[in-house]
């Protein structure tokens, strides 16, 4: 297929193209499981998140020590 470049679909084209390429530049992306930053980080609002427990299991241990202690007969509030 010839195409020529003084026709409508050829111009419709390459914006088409112009278009997807200018909206694909720019945004963060995930490349080989390392996240890239967007241009924008310098001016991105920063995002706290407090450090949790150390040990991950707390709620799931003191879960299991009240089960162990229901079967014991020892009540606990």
């Amino acid at each position: 297929m010839k195409l020529n470049l003084h026709s409508p679909r050829a111009w419709l084209l390459v914006l088409g193209c112009a278009m997807v390429c200018s909206t694909s530049a720019g945004c963060q992306t995930t490349v080989g499981g390392q996240t890239l930053p967007s241009p924008n980080y310098l001016r991105d609002d920063l995002s706290y998140f407090p450090p949790g427990p150390e040990f991950k299991l707390s709620r799931q241990v003191q879960a299991m020590e009240e089960y162990k202690l229901r079967q014991q007969g020892v009540q606990t509030e």
